[in-house]
Parts: C-alpha cells; structure tokens; sequence
C-alpha cells in the first residue's frame, strides 16, 4: 500500500482529487493480474469481476484493478489499470494462509461498476513514462519505471524479513547450548559460524544491489534523463535475484537454528513462513525477468509482457 500513491500520481488529475482531494492519507489496495471483464461504454468503461490478493484493502478506501480492454467484438485493445472507490465493490475475506497472515490479502469482487475514462490509466503510457499525472507532478520520483518501483516495493520487505531473522538467530545462537553435542555452545559450533557468514554475504548482496540500481534510477530521474533499458532490465534481474538471495539466507539461518525453531511464537519460523510467502508473489518470477536481461544483453526485441 506504501506504493500505490506514486501509480495514483501517474493518472490524470481528476482521478488524483478524487482519491485523495480531501484525505492525503488516503489508502489505496491493488491487484493488477487482469482477471476481470472491462469493456468500454459511454464516458469510460464498465467492470465486472473478482481480482485476488489485495493487500491490505480492508483498510483501504480505494483500489487499483488491472484490466484488459475489449471492444464490441470481444477483442482486447488496451491493458489499464483502473481506480474504484470502495462503494464500488466487495471484499471477499478468503485470506488463510501460512504466511504474510497480516497484510489481509482478500479477493475484490465488482458487480458492472462504471469508471469513468479519466480513472483508466493505460500500460502503454505507464511502460513508456509517459502519463496524464506527468504534467501535475513533475518530481524524480515519477520519472522512475513502474516496473522498477513496485517490484522494488515487493523485495525490500523480503530482504527484511531475512535482515530481522539474521538479528533474531544471531542473537539465540550467542546462548544457545546444543543438547546433542554434549552441552557445546552453538556459538562455538564452526559449522554455524560458516552459515552464519553465508547469510551474511547473501543478504548484504541483495541491498547493495537494489541501493546501487536505484541511486543510478534517481541520478538519471533527477537530472530528467531517459532511462537507460539496460539499467531497467539490471533493475528487475537484481529483484528477482535479491528475493532468491534473502530466502536461501533464511533457509540457512532456520536450518541453523535447531528444533526449537519450530515453535510458534519463535521469531526465526515467522521470518521463514513470511518470506516462502512473499516469494511465491508474480513479481518474482525469476527464470521470467533473468530471460529478459539475458534477451537484451544479447540484443533481442523485449517480449511484449515484459515488465521492466
């Protein structure tokens, strides 16, 4: 949801009053795969359908759906993101799950809602930072890819989540006392202290990267420069690698960390369901993104799906 307001920035500026005029705290749920119908009508479009995993939308006055368009006929023409108030669709509470418990990721059901053109804001525009919201809001910070922002929104807090467990194992490894090894101090134990430092490595490598790519994406922002692709695609093959380095380092530390980890209520098996959890999210899709850089480094057209 800490994201959502630099898309709204990027509609027109009628859909930007309208969410948030007289409420800037306004909070704002999405769920972008495109399983819904939206058809056009008469000053804008008609939605119906159900969209999964919209995080945090029991706290949210507002939603962002992806949709595509089709014509008449029944044929696509546009994929947009669209923006419904809360009075225009249910929320299906389906959210039981063994990790991410908290973020509340419910179903959003639309029953022939009409949205009005200007809270429709196409893919294309957005792909190619070039949006109705440019002209009002004129920072950096909208200049950067959507594709480099929100996936960048979904692995920080994975990379967290192993930086919390590093300091939740590290911390019970300095007292705790192995019952299998004659009372010998974990701490002591040389074994651990080699997973220790790998978990380290992993996760220090994962923020470098991400911290690296978007000082470049601002430099680049700010001085009001187009963004090179290859940097866009580095962007997006260091997420997905960043989320693959945070979870083989919270791997290492639970399997570091004895029986007693299993335990609810232990800090480590929470930090271990929630980042499985956040893995499994569409956006970190990794043989998808790495094929990608893999296509531009050998100078291949980008596939039309690719989100970058």
């Amino acid at each position: 949801m800490g994201v959502h307001p630099s898309q709204l920035a990027l509609f027109p500026n009628q859909a930007q009053v309208d969410a948030s005029g007289e409420d800037s705290d306004t909070l704002v749920s999405s769920s972008y795969a495109p399983t819904g119908r939206c058809t056009i009508v008469d000053g804008g479009y008609e939605v119906t359908g159900r969209w999964s995993f919209s995080s945090g939308c029991d706290h949210a006055s507002w939603v962002l759906l992806g949709g595509i368009v089709t014509d008449d006929a029944g044929q696509p023409v546009d994929f947009c993101t669209f923006l419904l108030p809360a009075s225009d669709y249910t929320i299906d509470d389906v959210w039981d799950t063994v990790g991410l418990r908290g973020t509340g990721s419910n179903d959003i059901v639309v029953e022939h809602a009409f949205v009005p053109g200007y809270r429709a804001l196409s893919f294309t525009g957005v792909t190619k930072i070039a949006c109705p919201g440019h002209q009002v809001n004129t920072g950096a910070l909208y200049r950067i890819p959507f594709g480099s922002i929100f996936s960048y929104a979904i692995t920080t807090p994975i990379i967290g989540m192993a930086t919390g467990a590093y300091a939740a194992h590290v911390d019970y490894q300095r007292q705790r006392v192995r019952a299998s090894y004659v009372g010998q101090r974990s701490a002591e134990d040389p074994f651990a202290q080699v997973r220790i430092a790998e978990a380290a490595a992993l996760i220090d490598a994962a923020w470098l990267a991400l911290e690296r790519d978007m000082t470049e994406l601002m430099g680049h922002a700010t001085s009001n420069e187009k963004i090179p692709l290859p940097l866009r695609l580095r962007t997006r093959r260091d997420q997905v690698t960043g989320t693959g380095q945070a979870i083989r380092a919270v791997d290492l530390l639970f399997e570091n960390s004895g029986g007693r980890a299993l335990k609810l209520g232990t800090p480590i098996q929470r930090f271990w369901r929630d980042a499985h959890a956040g893995r499994v999210h569409a956006i970190n899709d990794p043989e998808r993104a790495l094929s990608t850089f893999g296509r531009g480094e050998l100078g291949h057209d980008m596939p039309p799906d690719a989100m970058f």
